[in-house]
């Protein structure tokens, strides 16, 4: 009888973490940050950020499966320097009046045991959409240590080319390729 118990518990235990079902965890805008760089007349490598992103991600670890989606604002753009950030606002470059955000969207995280080491979606910038894999150079999981909130972080990182996503203007005196990174943490939905 005591066997049947244990055997029992077992199968039951195996069925419930082999249906443990996706974790929703809601993107913390205080510590959520896109960043890009770009090569400035062969001189110096410039950057701008992205302050304000929303969005959600699903995880279940256990089947190292998840979904990322992430919009950021884009005028929130900041370069600290306020006539570079109207130009890099108007029509020349990330047209905030008609394309108030960017956003990715994705269906396939790639995992190395429990690491995640790649996310793979779609990038929307200025109304045209492209796949694009961020390479996760960071990855980390764990209770926040000042709300006790199930957590996840990651640095992440990819170069597109400015042009396939229409965004023509000075090249190539300022350079196609550009570097984006992107700083995020996500708490456990409630």
């Amino acid at each position: 009888m005591m066997k049947q118990t244990l055997i029992a518990a077992t199968l039951a235990g195996l069925s419930t973490a082999a249906l443990a079902a996706p974790v929703t965890y809601n993107v913390d805008p205080t510590h959520t940050y896109s960043r890009f760089e770009v090569n400035h007349l062969g001189f110096s490598v410039q950057s701008g950020t992205f302050t304000k992103t929303s969005g959600k991600v699903e995880l279940d670890t256990a089947a190292k499966k998840g979904t990322v989606d992430i919009t950021i604002d884009t005028d929130s753009l900041q370069t600290f320097l306020p006539d570079r950030d109207k130009h890099l606002k108007s029509k020349d470059f990330f047209n905030v009046a008609q394309f108030p955000t960017i956003t990715f969207k994705s269906k396939d995280l790639e995992f190395s045991g429990d690491k995640l080491t790649a996310v793979k979606g779609d990038l929307t910038l200025l109304g045209v959409t492209k796949p694009v894999t961020l390479k996760v150079t960071q990855f980390a999981g764990k209770p926040h240590p000042m709300t006790g909130k199930e957590t996840y972080g990651a640095n992440a990182e990819t170069v597109i080319k400015r042009s396939d996503f229409g965004m023509k203007t000075f090249l190539p005196a300022i350079a196609d390729d550009v570097t984006l990174k992107v700083a995020i943490e996500a708490a456990k939905a409630e």
